[in-house]
């Protein structure tokens, strides 16, 4: 099974956020946000797999700032890692000025996608072949991120976690 890149799986969704989307505050509900989060994670996990892909968890997410009525928000999902049949995917989303058009970071999340068949078990994904310094970087936290929720579950035992050991030696 030949590796991919990343930039191949891609996923960028653009909206705008609309009134029945927003809080007493009138800034986008973190539900809303979450389910756009969602839909692009599972489509990025989707190209890289070329398989049906179901959510496994949603490891990481920072309500960094509020996103309020009006804005566009554009939710970028790329594959940061994958493993047996688990993919990690990273999203970043953006928000624009209204005036100046500027795109300023809101919020990251990380969800972690399992490909499976057509019954629903799990089956093998491609590898991941990194390209730029921010996807090498997300690449290699992929598998400290790992290994801890491993660890944490019981699943690992924490002399096993060699990259976890090797931040602190």
């Amino acid at each position: 099974m030949q590796s991919r890149t990343p930039s191949e799986s891609l996923t960028v969704l653009t909206d705008l956020v609309l009134p029945s989307e927003t809080n007493p505050l009138n800034n986008l509900f973190g539900g809303e946000l979450l389910a756009r989060m969602d839909r692009a994670a599972s489509i990025t996990a989707r190209r890289h797999s070329r398989r049906i892909a179901v959510t496994a968890s949603v490891n990481h997410v920072a309500f960094n700032r509020a996103i309020p009525l009006g804005s566009v928000v554009t939710v970028e999902a790329k594959i940061s890692r994958s493993f047996k049949s688990s993919m990690e995917i990273y999203l970043d989303v953006w928000v624009e000025d209204r005036e100046t058009g500027n795109r300023s970071k809101a919020n990251e999340a990380i969800y972690t996608f399992v490909a499976v068949d057509d019954t629903g078990r799990p089956i093998e994904v491609p590898g991941v072949t990194p390209e730029t310094p921010l996807e090498i970087e997300r690449f290699d936290a992929a598998l400290r991120r790992k290994q801890l929720s491993l660890v944490l579950a019981g699943k690992m035992k924490p002399a096993e976690a060699t990259e976890l050991k090797a931040l602190f030696d």
